[in-house]
């Protein structure tokens, strides 16, 4: 594909590649001539920039935007403008949204409704199994799972909604040919075949610590809400959550042990207004709100053979659960199930309403 000095998407790839031209140079030449086209086309007209930018006005790196356009040439690959139909309008409500966006895999999925899952790149066993849990539960409904493909609770979000065949969404920090963290290759494969890898950064972008809380403010702004599941006080997921509270989205957190101390952030988050979350449910509520609408705008949660799991290792949990409080160690001993098996059980009853935790660590079954 050769690079036409006059196609729209190679102009808006061009003057992005301009050394000096960030977002907010690049939003201000959009504001000022109306197209990427128009600022090329017209560089004796530009003025308050450096010479150095001035000089890449007048010379454009042709040949690397003719590569950039070959990579993407490929059925899965795309680029949106800021002026393209197809660029999801939830993130365009945002203050400073991005003017391209490189996507691997299915572009509608942008203008799905979304759910943001983020936390702590170490989290606990607990907080990768509620990330997990939670993104399956809430995708086997319908809602794309959107995250940063980060170690930690954003890849077990990324991997709860693909096991219940749902959709996900990765927004990374590096260009869309790059993979970062290298573990989660395969994971990246899996999202752009079953949802999609979004990038604002240019191919060949390689993974710098500013690029990360410019990609956060993506994952919040395509979401009409973010779940914080485990938080330090100091950690990317609070900027991620405060980005959202800035956008008017909604913000949720899951409380924890006052022990914990990724649970800190969660509790900051709440006392500064984020809704506490202990079900799914908690979340699937507010998001209807938010979508303005009066019923949930989610399919019925919950796959079809959820039923048939349960006629198996969830009907051994059942017949020791009751509504005498139990400990999980007790339910453990007595079913002769594995204690992972038993927590992840748990949790996703507890998602759904049918079992209650109580302080020690007890559980009783609710009789919905």
């Amino acid at each position: 594909m050769t690079a036409d000095k006059h196609s729209s998407v190679a102009c808006w790839i061009a003057l992005q590649r301009i050394p000096g031209v960030g977002p907010a140079t690049f939003a201000k030449l959009l504001e000022q001539f109306g197209s990427p086209q128009q600022v090329l086309q017209n560089p004796s007209q530009v003025t308050g920039l450096s010479q150095s930018v001035m000089d890449g006005l007048y010379q454009p790196d042709w040949q690397q935007v003719e590569q950039d356009l070959n990579w993407l040439d490929a059925a899965d690959r795309d680029v949106i403008t800021l002026h393209d139909a197809r660029y999801p309008g939830l993130l365009k409500q945002i203050p400073d949204p991005p003017s391209i966006l490189y996507v691997q895999g299915d572009v509608t999925l942008l203008s799905q409704w979304q759910l943001a899952i983020v936390g702590s790149r170490n989290p606990s066993a607990s907080g990768r199994n509620t990330a997990f849990d939670f993104a399956r539960y809430l995708a086997s409904g319908g809602l794309t799972i959107t995250s940063g493909l980060a170690t930690g609770i954003d890849g077990a979000a990324h991997k709860g909604a693909l096991a219940a065949g749902g959709k996900t969404i990765a927004v990374v920090g590096t260009g869309l040919d790059r993979v970062y963290p290298a573990q989660h290759r395969q994971l990246a494969h899996d999202i752009a075949a079953n949802g999609a890898l979004v990038s604002e950064f240019p191919l060949g972008t390689s993974p710098r610590p500013e690029s990360f809380p410019r990609r956060n403010r993506i994952i919040s702004g395509l979401s009409l809400g973010t779940l914080i599941v485990e938080a330090a006080l100091k950690s990317g997921s609070l900027i991620t959550a405060r980005m959202a509270m800035e956008q008017s989205r909604e913000v949720f957190a899951i409380p924890g042990s006052i022990h914990n101390p990724l649970s800190r952030g969660c509790h900051q988050l709440i006392r500064e207004g984020a809704k506490l979350v202990e079900t799914a449910d908690d979340i699937i509520e507010e998001l209807g709100a938010l979508a303005g609408v009066e019923a949930s705008p989610f399919s019925e949660v919950g796959p079809e053979n959820e039923q048939a799991e349960r006629d198996g290792d969830y009907q051994i949990l059942f017949e020791h659960l009751g509504f005498d409080p139990i400990s999980v160690d007790s339910l453990i001993e007595n079913s002769g199930l594995t204690a992972d098996a038993v927590s992840s059980m748990l949790l996703l009853l507890e998602l759904q309403g049918e079992v209650e935790s109580l302080p020690g660590g007890r559980y009783v079954r609710t009789g919905s």
